[in-house]
């Protein structure tokens, strides 16, 4: 099982907009993937609504974990995406 452990870069952190962007990525990838903030029950990375119920803000670290062979790159530029300004 790999993970990656990324601070949040949009300024609104993960809602509305930057959820979605996300979420859409995470949907796309051909591992599961889940996402987690510290003291909280990990959300699958494809649901919209468990991501989004985080309340993971700007600068706030998360925890990206997926399995399986390509689960290094998956995570690699899932932890891309959540480190850049996603309300642009």
């Amino acid at each position: 099982m790999a993970q990656r452990v990324v601070s949040i870069g949009s300024r609104s952190g993960l809602h509305a907009r930057p959820a979605a962007i996300f979420v859409q990525a995470a949907a796309q990838v051909p591992v599961p993937v889940t996402i987690a903030v510290e003291g909280k029950t990990p959300v699958p990375a494809n649901s919209l609504l468990g991501v989004m119920t985080l309340g993971a803000g700007c600068g706030d670290q998360v925890t990206l974990t997926a399995a399986g062979d390509q689960a290094e790159a998956v995570l690699e530029e899932l932890a891309a995406l959540l480190s850049k300004e996603l309300d642009a």
